[in-house]
């Protein structure tokens, strides 16, 4: 099978800031019509950054994941359905165990479709009574991604056990749960 060309085929792109990218590829990566799910850095003003520069919360950039998908089996809204049951919505200063800027949420739109269905997702969030404090999860319009370090690309795959002992321990497993209940599994075709 040959490489396969994401500027073919009517794909389209998504990018989600939810703390950890680690803990952000795999929830989408098991969804039919889920091309590429990619772990990198975007949002702030440092060309080109490191992990070690972003984590040092000086380049203003988040971690995130930006999903090539195909939208005639996955929709955007299934996408952001999927990203809110990801993470801490009312956390304004990180996610979990993580802290600073770098780490909090955000939806970075593509497009004007993409953002009016950002914001409406986000209101029916905020409406949906799950949560006892604002939303504090922002939407940006989409500037460029830098792609991370290969070590970072695909770690649950990669480092299975330590991923899901980072998952379990940084408290983002017990909070999900707590909130949204058993997420099912939903292979790829």
């Amino acid at each position: 099978m040959g490489a396969l060309d994401l500027n073919s085929g009517g794909f389209k792109t998504a990018t989600f800031g939810g703390g950890c990218f680690w803990c952000m590829v795999k929830p989408f990566d098991r969804y039919p019509g889920v091309v590429e799910v990619v772990s990198g850095y975007t949002g702030g003003h440092t060309k080109d950054p490191t992990y070690e520069e972003v984590c040092s919360g000086k380049t203003g950039h988040l971690e995130a994941v930006q999903i090539t998908y195909d939208p005639n089996k996955i929709s955007y809204q299934q996408l952001l359905d999927i990203f809110w049951r990801q993470i801490d919505p009312t956390d304004a200063g990180g996610q979990f165990h993580d802290r600073g800027e770098q780490y909090t949420t955000a939806i970075f739109y593509h497009d004007e479709e993409q953002k009016e269905s950002a914001e409406g997702s986000k209101q029916k969030i905020a409406d949906s009574r799950k949560y006892n404090k604002p939303i504090a999860t922002r939407i940006i319009k989409a500037s460029e991604f830098f792609k991370a370090e290969e070590y970072h690309q695909d770690y649950y795959k990669r480092d299975p056990l330590r991923y899901e002992t980072y998952r379990r321990l940084s408290g983002r497993d017990s909070y999900l749960k707590k909130i949204w209940g058993e997420e099912p599994v939903h292979p790829k075709e």
